[in-house]
């Protein structure tokens, strides 16, 4: 399949759900478009280019130190580092997308080709009559920001405090492969444009009831987080392991409420949304053991010796 804006081939067409091939696939293409933006960040250092925010790096065009890389050193490292960027994450125009180019606020105007069904402050969403599929145009915000990711304080001795916050691009690419993990509704990024939009594309599905109990019906391999260790100002806070073994990286995940939510067309929930942050490392402490004891069994107890219903 091409995606009907970008020409590209994309795996996402309408309500079909994608196969166990394809969403392993779709992982993949997360995972690399993150390890991408890593290797980026560490390229730009080795040339001693300072960027404000990682979004000076995602906007960076295939050319954009061409004349450079002759110099030798590190600068072919970076050439090449933008490219592999740019090739899983290109730069597209908004009137690629139906939007008036010489218009204010383009995502405001009259578009033929995606009818406006919703959105919030972090995205604005639309829906292709073309093959139904759903796109969500990520906006940034004030000091070059995009999307929310947690931040944390510390509480009293044992607890730590968790604050939805304006997030990054990094924060809002690991957001999205969270998603995918979590068996949430399969999502592909399509774009990012000049002016720092990114463009996500996601299946879709039929909304919830607002106000519908979700705390019964959260995705498989979330784990309830005891309050003596975290409280956080989102619904349902949980932690999730990414990978497996010792080497699963732990997140935070929240912001499960029903709205967050859709059924798809195989009748099961999925997840479209939610705010996270990587779990703060630590070497020592009651939060620290607890996560190392929930990597390697999730019903492990928060307390040696103690039923989590005790404490």
């Amino acid at each position: 399949m091409q995606d009907p804006f970008t020409g590209q081939p994309t795996r996402l067409g309408g309500q079909r759900l994608p196969g166990a091939a394809e969403r392993d696939a779709l992982q993949d293409d997360h995972e690399r478009r993150l390890a991408a933006l890593a290797r980026l960040g560490a390229a730009a250092a080795e040339c001693g280019l300072r960027a404000d925010s990682d979004r000076d790096l995602v906007l960076l065009a295939g050319d954009e130190v061409s004349l450079l890389e002759s110099a030798g050193g590190p600068w072919p490292a970076l050439g090449d580092a933008i490219r592999a960027l740019r090739s899983c994450l290109p730069l597209r125009l908004l009137d690629d997308f139906g939007f008036p180019a010489a218009a204010e606020n383009s995502l405001e105007e009259a578009n033929p080709r995606l009818r406006r069904i919703g959105g919030g402050v972090e995205a604005w969403a639309f829906e292709s009559p073309e093959d139904g599929s759903i796109y969500k145009f990520y906006l940034p915000r004030e000091g070059k920001r995009i999307g929310s990711a947690f931040g944390f304080r510390r509480g009293d001795e044992t607890q730590l405090l968790a604050e939805a916050e304006l997030g990054d691009y990094r924060a809002l690419l690991e957001k999205l492969l969270l998603i995918h993990a979590l068996g949430g509704m399969a999502t592909e990024v399509v774009a990012v444009t000049p002016e720092g939009i990114l463009v996500a594309k996601q299946v879709p599905g039929e909304p919830l009831p607002q106000g519908d109990d979700m705390s019964r019906l959260l995705p498989a391999g979330l784990i309830e987080i005891p309050s003596r260790f975290l409280r956080a100002n989102r619904d349902h806070p949980r932690l999730f392991f990414l990978g497996r073994g010792r080497e699963a990286q732990p997140f935070l995940v929240a912001d499960l409420h029903a709205r967050n939510f859709v059924r798809g067309i195989d009748g099961g929930l999925h997840v479209i949304d939610l705010v996270a942050a990587p779990w703060p490392p630590e070497n020592e402490g009651e939060r620290a053991d607890w996560i190392a004891r929930k990597r390697l069994d999730p019903h492990a107890p928060a307390l040696p010796g103690a039923r989590d219903d005790e404490l």
